[in-house]
């Protein structure tokens, strides 16, 4: 008995690192995001239709992340959450091209050609991790995907309502239903160390998104 309350703190420790990365190294904490360039100033909508073009290119296509990171779920929990994640994501997919798409076209910027490269790149280094065979990895990085996303979606309303579109409910499962589902899986100190891998690379891929859509609002601000 007094052995059994340890992997219940082992648990809820990878619900809260998930957390304390994502609100520390996010979309959120990001200096471009926080400095307004996509919410106010004369530049607010060419930025905004450049991170939409871009998150396009990374989160656009299917199978995404969540679809890949599915296949490997076998427990009926994380199949449970991975599929609900995987329709609202279908959902949040064609939100994006619908803003995208109203849009208009990507703001001319210099080195459009070597952008768009870069996040071909890291849209490869996502499917590699969704598809790892390292047991946690894609479930941290889906998780990771979900939590960062509530951010992400406040933008991409943003551009909608600017844009004076329907803005559809956000369908991806509540940060509690997330947490359960993050300390069912973590049943090891291995699938916990895999899963903040996992969340770690998806938020550097992040991370390295809003640099380069930083850098080119820079470029064009200076052109």
């Amino acid at each position: 008995m007094s052995q059994s309350p340890q992997p219940q703190a082992q648990t809820r420790g990878i619900a809260e690192l998930l957390d304390t990365l994502v609100a520390s190294e996010g979309t959120g904490a990001h200096g471009h995001v926080k400095s307004g360039a996509l919410s106010s100033g004369p530049d607010a909508m060419r930025n905004l239709a450049d991170a939409v073009h871009f998150l396009c290119l990374l989160h656009g296509r299917y199978p995404g992340i969540v679809d890949s990171a599915a296949r490997k779920a076998v427990d009926a929990a994380s199949r449970k959450w991975m599929d609900e994640t995987a329709q609202a994501f279908a959902q949040e997919r064609a939100f994006l091209s619908k803003i995208a798409a109203a849009v208009g076209p990507v703001p001319s910027t210099q080195g459009q050609a070597q952008c768009e490269a870069a996040v071909a790149a890291q849209r490869k280094a996502l499917d590699m991790l969704a598809e790892s065979d390292r047991n946690g990895c894609a479930i941290g990085a889906a998780i990771a995907l979900t939590l960062d996303w509530r951010t992400i979606r406040v933008l991409l309303d943003i551009s909608a309502q600017r844009l004076e579109m329907k803005v559809p409910r956000c369908t991806l499962p509540d940060l509690r239903e997330t947490a359960r589902l993050a300390n069912a899986v973590a049943e090891t100190p291995a699938v916990e160390r895999a899963m903040a891998f996992g969340a770690q690379q998806l938020i550097a891929q992040h991370s390295g998104l809003w640099d380069l859509m930083a850098a080119r609002a820079a470029s064009r601000t200076h052109a």
